[in-house]
């Protein structure tokens, strides 16, 4: 029997590998996220780890099968099948070696296990490559250390097993290697129940990074991955509503009155807040800028210039973003398009035509309409987005000469700012109203900035200190900008909204952690007297507030708020990964997939998030949520999201 066994000996030392890496990497996290875990959290992450990592080992040994039996069933080629085998699973256990030893650096960016957000990325190999050797070379060459030295070892230990092998019977070899088969491919469904095993059925935590610690990484990836192809269907992941109940419930939530077109169910005009003559517009998009660094709102206080400006205009108190990523952010201002667990419309194909923005709406009253990035526009597909939707002019990299420092997402803010100037003044002698979006690139990882222009006082935080000399650098030069605008023509007459895409990272034990969405905006130079506005409000209500201050009254199918107004309620949506919290007037209901929906009552004052049970009006808020997210996929797919074709 051990004769006819011998055939399984590779197999055997490949999922062995697999196996360690899998557990001694869970234990590891496990121990370091011990602040995490309540009682009885480590042994139902061990336990529903093996079910997720037997599973994985169906799916990657399934492969390595079927060339064993290529191997008996071929003997003149045996050499080759058995270098196939070497190589392919020799490369699996390094690629699961280096997404597992990079868990620990993801974690720490999002507070989840990787997922879609690691592979993303890699559309931009240039961008990410230079991020990695200006900002992170110790962890770049100890990751190929690790690889190479994986690869090698696994390699040479899985080699080994063939050169033992022992000649038996080819009729009992294939009857092993089948059976094993079977059981490879059982092990991968990892249930016998109708649907096979996926995340929800080993998830037992409220805590979004304790449930992705069941996980392994690889598997994290390759479900997010699956779920990518699937991202159209939020009722697959939340549940269903009647059409006509989804379109009814999101006009009534607007609270508005005046729809126009059966065909753009949310079309409505606005009574615009300003009744003089048409204003421009600069919206400074700035990159992670959390509310936890503006010392206006209780944060760390490396933003000086942005407190002034909250003293200066609307100050906004309480604003949250829609996501986690500059896409999400870019969606919600330029587009006040309701978060989806897809992916940013931004990105998406059927937004990149015929898709409302910001842009297109003024560009049809006479606008001249801008872009400005230091960086280079086709990341993250912006380039494609605004020039579809709106958007005549684009500014990148590409543009700006002689720029005094360059990092690995493009110029300085200082650089950008000094672009954006010229611009402004460009555009304001054309004697045309204009739009400019300007969005920012300093305040990102690897946090390149020129020296000596920012210091941080003796005894700051060391762990976050580049980090947040950083912010305190894209402070400083949107401050030096400012400062310079309001010496020039096109001040006069132009609103400028300052506002953060996102946070720079979430953190939080809750599904979705509503605190780590708190981010700064004020809008300067408006006819809107300078106030600070207490009121929960949403990024997506922003552009809707903008047309207002800027005196356009033409229909569009935004539902966010025009906060110049008061409404019966306040209210904030957000997207976490594929989590969707909906918040009203201190409630927030969050949808999972496949999982009943939490509920919770949210203090912005103090930042507190306490689960509560479901009451009537808990339930109604559930409705409402429901309605809002499956809304967004509704208006993406049957492109309801537009203005009406030009005349």
């Amino acid at each position: 029997m051990t004769a006819k066994l011998s055939v399984l000996k590779p197999l055997f030392r490949f999922t062995l590998l697999l196996m360690t890496v899998f557990m001694l990497s869970r234990i590891g996290l496990l121990l370091w996220q011990q602040q995490r875990l309540v009682d009885g959290d480590s042994i139902a992450v061990l336990i529903g780890g093996l079910r997720i990592d037997l599973s994985s080992l169906g799916y990657l040994s399934a492969l390595a099968v079927l060339m064993l039996l290529a191997n008996v069933f071929l003997r003149s080629k045996t050499a080759l099948f058995q270098h196939a085998f070497t190589l392919y699973s020799s490369l699996v256990v390094t690629v699961i070696v280096v997404v597992e030893a990079s868990t620990p650096a993801f974690i720490n960016q999002y507070d989840v296990r990787p997922n879609r957000l690691f592979v993303e990325y890699l559309d931009y190999p240039q961008e990410v490559f230079s991020m990695l050797l200006n900002g992170h070379q110790l962890a770049m060459i100890s990751t190929l250390i690790i690889a190479t030295l994986s690869c090698v070892f696994a390699y040479r230990f899985i080699n080994a097993a063939f050169s033992k092998q022992q000649n038996t019977k080819k009729a009992s070899q294939v009857v092993i290697l089948v059976t094993t088969l079977i059981i490879c491919l059982i092990s991968a469904r990892g249930t016998v129940s109708h649907r096979p095993l996926n995340p929800a059925l080993v998830y037992f935590s409220g805590d979004s990074l304790v449930n992705s610690l069941v996980l392994n990484s690889p598997y994290s990836v390759a479900f997010a991955l699956k779920n990518m192809g699937n991202e159209k269907n939020a009722s697959s992941l939340y549940g269903t509503m009647p059409r006509s109940d989804i379109i009814d419930t999101v006009k009534k939530a607007s609270y508005r009155s005046q729809f126009t077109i059966e065909a753009i169910p949310t079309l409505a005009a606005n009574t615009a807040f300003n009744h003089k003559s048409k204003k421009n517009l600069v919206i400074i998009l700035e990159e992670s800028l959390g509310a936890r660094f503006v010392g206006e709102l209780g944060g760390i206080g490396v933003t000086p210039h942005l407190d002034k400006l909250y003293k200066e205009g609307w100050g906004f108190n309480n604003l949250y973003a829609t996501g986690t990523r500059s896409v999400r952010g870019i969606e919600a201002v330029t587009t006040g398009f309701i978060p989806s667990p897809s992916r940013s419309v931004v990105k998406l194909s059927k937004s990149q035509h015929n898709f409302f923005s910001l842009a297109d709406v003024l560009a049809r009253t006479g606008y001249t309409t801008q872009f400005i990035y230091g960086g280079e526009s086709h990341f993250d597909n912006m380039k494609s987005f605004f020039l579809g939707n709106g958007f005549s002019d684009i500014v990148d990299i590409n543009d700006i000469q002689s720029p005094e420092f360059i990092s690995s997402w493009g110029v300085s803010d200082e650089d950008l700012f000094n672009q954006a100037d010229k611009e402004l003044n460009e555009l304001n002698k054309a004697g045309k109203p204009f739009f400019s979006l300007v969005f920012t690139s300093s305040n990102h990882d690897p946090f390149d900035i020129p020296e000596g222009k920012v210091t941080l006082p003796e005894g700051h935080d060391p762990q976050n200190y580049k980090r947040d000399l950083a912010i305190k650098y894209a402070d400083y030069a949107l401050g030096k900008f400012i400062t310079k605008a309001k010496t020039q023509d096109y001040w006069q007459d132009t609103v400028f909204l300052v506002v953060a895409d996102h946070d720079v990272r979430v953190f939080g034990s809750e599904p979705v952690p509503l605190k780590s969405f708190h981010i700064p905006a004020v809008i300067l130079n408006s006819d809107m007297k300078a106030k600070r506005d207490t009121r929960l409000v949403s990024q997506m209500d922003l552009p809707v507030t903008l047309l207002s201050l800027l005196g356009v009254e033409q229909a569009t199918p935004m539902i966010g708020y025009d906060l110049t107004k008061q409404y019966p309620v306040e209210r904030a949506m957000m997207q976490y990964y594929d989590n969707f919290a909906y918040v009203e007037n201190g409630e927030a209901v969050i949808l999972m997939p496949n999982q009943k929906v939490s509920y919770w009552r949210y203090d912005p004052a103090s930042k507190t998030q306490v689960a509560i049970d479901n009451a009537d009006s808990s339930v109604e808020l559930a409705k409402k949520a429901l309605a809002h997210v499956l809304f967004s996929n509704l208006a993406y797919t049957e492109q309801l999201y537009r203005l009406p074709n030009k005349p």
